[in-house]
């Protein structure tokens, strides 16, 4: 009797093609900007209706993680009460269905960032795994002693430990780029720190405690033109603007779903071909096997021999419900709403003289840091949090960037395609009482 690998292939090319339908023209290249219907979008997010403290609720922590829509949530129901089963590993119809579904999210992360295949495309739990697993199989073949890996002062810490490991692991050394004091990334000093010594550049495309966007096609040129890798961390930017990795040329791109109204413990690892193959497995198990004797293990072909054990299928399932949402409403005119939004708050939060904003890059993401004298900003978390408004205050997993600009943390409030100018003027007031409390 022949081995399920042998004939589950073409029942699950057959359930792909007939069972679901990926429109081609949902690439990342998106019409002109149209206005949005925030408040249809509004409605789809059931959990905007609340209110908190008896406020109504106004989410303005999106940075962190965002709101799940009602297709989202739809879809991860569904699959528990109607197709519940493992994947890529069973002939029976739930089976072919959940496996279906599964690598229908996989297509349709393919054609978000537009890359060349699907085998491209490897689901992880979360960018911080994504860079783990670059650094852990890649990063430990390719580096020796007195090598350089080279990332910025912006980055989250999930992109700054895993190379400091890598670099106690090889030898390797760590360099940072500097940014000014408006937390414009500084490109001339990038240029200064590649060398014939740079093997890997590990960048973030937007900045999570600041907003600043990073130019990232042109940092990948010059990385190229040394003969270093480079990694893009996308997770502040694939919910903004229409991302293009093969535009970008980047060798590798990771973000998480949880960031872009996907469910946690999802995420998303791109790699070109060429490397992925390269590199050996980063875990062991069932998936990323052809076949295991104890004498030796044939792995997996690409994606999957990165792939060990059972997935989240349901996230993985909801993070393509996630991206058709998106892609529905379009990222070129999220990009647009997004920047009015970002506009609209920068003015308002500098009309009030005792609040002090943290980077004020020339580019940024719909992110504002911001710190008020005299008040330490979990004391301002916390009595927004009276007032139903919900921010992140702390170091942003990023302390790095907080000593930069000398400060032990800000608060933040990062907004998305559901937040509106009223959301602003709550955020405001709520800012003023604060500094009413303790004056």
């Amino acid at each position: 009797m022949p081995t399920l690998r042998y004939f589950r292939r073409p029942l699950l090319k057959q359930s792909l093609e007939s069972v679901f339908t990926v429109n081609p023209s949902q690439t990342v290249n998106q019409s002109d900007a149209k206005p949005l219907d925030v408040a249809r979008i509004r409605a789809d997010f059931p959990i905007l209706s609340r209110t908190v403290n008896g406020k109504p609720l106004v989410y303005l922590d999106n940075a962190a993680t965002t709101q799940k829509p009602k297709p989202v949530i739809a879809a991860v129901q569904h699959v528990y009460e109607s197709m519940n089963a493992n994947i890529h590993r069973g002939v029976h119809r739930l089976s072919v269905e959940t496996t279906a579904a599964y690598e229908k999210s996989r297509l349709q992360v393919a054609r978000l960032i537009n890359a060349a295949k699907e085998s491209e495309i490897v689901f992880v739990r979360g960018a911080t795994e994504g860079i783990n697993l670059v650094a852990q199989t890649f990063g430990r073949t390719h580096l020796v002693e007195g090598d350089e890996i080279i990332v910025s002062t912006l980055e989250h810490h999930a992109n700054i430990v895993p190379w400091q490991i890598l670099c106690e692991q090889t030898g390797a050394q760590l360099k940072v780029v500097p940014v000014d004091d408006d937390a414009n990334f500084l490109i001339d000093e990038y240029k200064k720190l590649l060398s014939e010594k740079t093997r890997i550049v590990a960048m973030l495309q937007s900045s999570n405690a600041l907003g600043t966007v990073i130019p990232v096609t042109e940092v990948t040129r010059l990385a190229h033109d040394v003969g270093a890798t480079v990694l893009i961390d996308g997770s502040q930017s694939v919910q903004h603007h229409p991302v293009d990795v093969r535009e970008i040329d980047c060798d590798f791109y990771v973000f998480s779903g949880h960031k872009m109204y996907a469910p946690s413990g999802v995420g998303v690892l791109y790699g070109k071909e060429a490397l992925l193959a390269s590199m050996p497995p980063y875990q062991g198990g069932g998936e990323m096997i052809k076949s295991v004797t104890f004498e030796q293990t044939i792995y997996n072909d690409l994606p999957h021999k990165f792939e060990a054990g059972t997935p989240n299928i349901e996230g993985t399932i909801g993070l393509g419900a996630a991206i058709a949402y998106l892609q529905d409403i379009g990222l070129s005119n999220i990009a647009a709403y997004e920047a009015q939004l970002l506009k609209y708050a920068t003015e308002q939060l500098s009309k009030i003289p005792e609040v002090r904003l943290i980077g004020t890059a020339k580019e940024k993401v719909s992110v504002i840091s911001f710190v008020v004298e005299g008040i330490h900003p979990h004391d301002i978390g916390t009595v927004l949090d009276q007032e139903g408004v919900a921010i992140r205050t702390g170091h942003h997993c990023a302390q790095p960037t907080m000593q930069r600009f000398n400060v032990p943390a800000t608060a933040r409030a990062s907004m998305c395609f559901y937040n509106t100018e009223a959301d602003i003027d709550q955020l405001v007031d709520a800012i003023q009482k604060t500094i009413k409390v303790f004056a």
